[in-house]
């Protein structure tokens, strides 16, 4: 039975919030807790050995934090059975600065420490099954927060070529909308767009579909499309895609 379950390691410089979670998580039969950590060097190096389905990181950490925790087990190649080891940001705050670089790191997702159990295993369920969690309201309020920030603008330019760099910073943006758009953009489809568009809006696949009166097969189908095409690891990578490029 134990082969068949979620391999999770918790991360956190708290050890009564790490005992918190373990006894959640414990108490379900197809989840178990491999390994805990109180540092990023520590969940790394857990990851490393352990290479568990599931991290929750806590994103504050001293020495190496939940970031570069987050980037370096996410770099990890896929254990034997091909799956990789998923990230779950922990913060305290669903505005914290830091989740964003988080999730660019390779995080699933974010939930606050003082999500409910049921939310947590779902989660944690879900991540597992390959799909990014955030909470729609969050999604918009924390990428709008560092979009204010400059943040998009600043990772947007990182990724050009150097002479495009600059002629990128000094064009104007047109109504608020980047100057430059990252090319992966020109190969979506109108209707990928589209999906792209309530992808960012926080809407699950059968929301999509009813939205767009096509089928929830159809929506599935376009949802991979675009992830391959702007090589993004799951939804949440696509929201700030979405946003990045000034399409909502």
């Amino acid at each position: 039975m134990s082969e068949n379950r979620i391999r999770v390691v918790i991360a956190d410089d708290q050890e009564l919030v790490r005992a918190g979670f373990a006894m959640v998580i414990g108490s379900q039969p197809d989840m178990q807790v491999v390994g805990q950590a109180g540092d990023g060097a520590q969940a790394v190096a857990l990851a490393e050995t352990l290479r568990p389905d599931v991290v929750l990181m806590d994103v504050r950490m001293p020495g190496m934090d939940g970031i570069e925790a987050t980037r370096r087990v996410s770099s990890l190649q896929a254990s034997a059975d091909g799956r990789p080891t998923r990230v779950i940001i922990l913060t305290t705050f669903d505005l914290d600065e830091y989740v964003m670089a988080a999730i660019n790191a390779g995080a699933s997702g974010f939930l606050l420490k003082d999500t409910e159990p049921e939310t947590l295993l779902s989660s944690i369920r879900t991540v597992f099954n390959g799909n990014a969690i955030i909470a729609p309201s969050a999604t918009k309020r924390l990428i709008e927060k560092m979009m204010q920030d400059g943040y998009a603008k600043d990772r947007s330019l990182a990724g050009i070529p150097s002479g495009a760099q600059s002629a990128a910073a000094a064009a104007p943006s047109q109504g608020g909308r980047p100057a430059y758009t990252d090319p992966e953009l020109e190969l979506l489809t109108d209707r990928e767009r589209e999906v792209l568009v309530e992808i960012a809006h926080g809407l699950s696949n059968q929301e999509i579909a009813s939205k767009l009166f096509i089928s929830l097969p159809t929506v599935k189908t376009h949802v991979a499309h675009i992830l391959a095409k702007i090589n993004a690891r799951d939804r949440v990578q696509a929201v700030v895609f979405a946003y990045d490029n000034g399409i909502v």
